[in-house]
C-alpha cells in the first residue's frame, strides 16, 4: 500500500513538472551554426616609396663644379644633372685627337709607299724584300690607326663620363653633393625616383600569419597628413629578418599609384586581413559557461540541452568553434541565460 501511494506521487510530480515546463516554454532567438573562414587583422607602420628607385654617381673621381637640381626637381631622361671639373679629361680628349692625326697621315704614307713598291715589282725594277718591308709598315700604320682611334673613343667617353645624366624620367629625392666636393668613382651622389609606381614598404616581426598574406588587399591610410582613400597588393615578403631591427619587410604594390611622388616618404599605417583556417561560426549571445569551460544551448525539437564546445578564435561577428557544434546545427543565441535543462523553447519573431 506504501509502495502504490510513493508511485502516485511521484507520478503526480512528473506531471506537474512537464505541465510546468510546458508553461515555462520562453522565446529564444534560433541561430544555424555556419562553417566559416577565421580571418586575422594585422596593421603595420611603414612609409611609401618609389616602386623603383635607383642611386647615382659618377664613373670617375673628380671635383663637383656644378649641381643642375634640386630635391623635389622632375628630371627627364638623358637630362644634364651634375658635371665634374673636366679638363684634364678635355686635354687627354686633344691629345688622342693629335695622335689619331698623326697615326692617319701615316697610314696614308704606308699605303703610298706599299703601292709604289708593289708597281715597282711588277715592272722588275723593284724587290720581293722591299714590298714586304712596305706591307709590314702599312699593315703596322694600320694598327697604329686603330689604337689611336680607340684611345680617343676613351678620351671621349672620359668626357661624357664628367657628367651626370638621368636614366629615365624621374624625379629627385636625395642630393649628397655640393659644388666644390671632391667625389670618388661610383659613389651615390644623387636619388632618383621614377615616376611609375608606389610602394609601401613596411617592417613587421615575423609573424607566422605573413606566410599567407602574400597577394593580399592592404588598406592604407596616413599617419600624420591627409591622403586620399588608397589599398595597395602585399608583392613581396623578405625572406629573412633584418639582423639589425628585428623584423622583415614587406612590400605592397599601392593601387593607381602611379604620379603621386608628393607621397614619397609619406608615414602610413596599414591594415591587412588574413584567412587562418576555418571554423564553425556562433554569436556570442550563445556562449555559456559549463563548469571550467564553455558550452551553447543546441536546440532538439522544442527542448535544449547544453553542450560542451571548444573555442578556436574570437572574431568580430562571433565565436568560432572547433569542436561541440556542427555546421547545420541550431543554438539558441539571444535568451540562452535565461535556459536550465528541461526548460521548454520556441522561436521567437522578436530578439528577447
Amino acid at each position: 500500500m506504501k509502495r502504490t501511494c510513493l508511485a502516485g506521487a511521484f507520478a503526480a510530480l512528473m506531471s506537474i513538472s512537464t505541465a510546468f515546463a510546458e508553461h515555462d516554454a520562453i522565446a529564444v532567438e534560433y541561430v544555424t551554426a555556419v562553417e566559416q573562414d577565421m580571418v586575422a587583422t594585422i596593421e603595420l607602420t611603414g612609409s611609401i616609396e618609389a616602386r623603383d628607385s635607383v642611386d647615382l654617381g659618377f664613373r670617375q673621381s673628380g671635383r663637383v663644379i656644378e649641381v643642375l637640381v634640386e630635391e623635389g626637381d622632375h628630371v627627364a631622361r638623358d637630362q644634364p644633372l651634375a658635371r665634374l671639373d673636366s679638363v684634364q679629361q678635355e686635354q687627354g680628349r686633344k691629345v688622342a685627337e693629335a695622335s689619331l692625326a698623326a697615326a692617319r697621315a701615316a697610314l696614308a704614307q704606308a699605303r703610298q709607299a706599299s703601292d709604289r713598291a708593289e708597281a715597282m715589282l711588277s715592272r722588275g725594277v723593284g724587290t720581293r724584300a722591299a714590298r714586304d718591308a712596305a706591307a709590314q709598315a702599312l699593315s703596322e700604320a694600320q694598327g697604329a690607326v686603330e689604337r689611336a682611334e680607340s684611345a680617343l673613343e676613351q678620351a671621349n667617353r672620359a668626357v661624357s663620363d664628367t657628367v651626370l645624366v638621368a636614366p629615365d624620367d624621374a624625379v629627385v629625392t636625395a642630393r649628397n653633393i655640393a659644388p666644390g666636393q671632391i667625389v670618388g668613382a661610383a659613389q651615390p651622389v644623387l636619388s632618383l625616383a621614377e615616376l611609375e609606381g608606389l610602394e609601401a614598404v613596411f617592417q613587421s616581426a615575423d609573424l607566422p600569419l605573413l606566410d599567407k598574406a602574400m597577394g593580399t588587399q592592404v588598406r592604407l591610410e596616413a599617419i600624420d597628413f591627409d591622403m586620399p582613400a588608397m589599398t595597395g597588393t602585399v608583392t613581396e615578403i623578405s625572406p629573412l629578418v633584418d639582423p639589425q631591427l628585428g623584423t622583415v619587410a614587406v612590400r605592397a604594390e599601392i593601387d593607381n599609384g602611379d604620379g603621386a611622388i608628393e607621397l614619397l616618404g609619406a608615414a602610413v599605417r596599414g591594415h591587412m586581413r588574413i584567412s587562418t583556417s576555418s571554423g564553425v561560426l556562433v554569436p556570442w549571445t550563445a556562449l555559456t559557461r559549463h563548469g571550467d569551460g564553455a558550452a551553447v544551448w543546441l536546440v532538439e525539437g522544442e527542448q535544449t540541452r547544453l553542450v560542451p564546445v571548444e573555442i578556436s578564435n574570437f572574431g568580430d561577428k562571433g565565436v568560432f568553434l572547433s569542436a561541440g557544434v556542427e555546421a547545420g546545427q541550431v543554438v539558441v543565441g539571444a535568451g540562452s541565460q535565461l535556459l536550465y535543462p528541461g526548460r521548454g523553447v520556441h522561436q521567437a519573431t522578436v530578439l528577447p
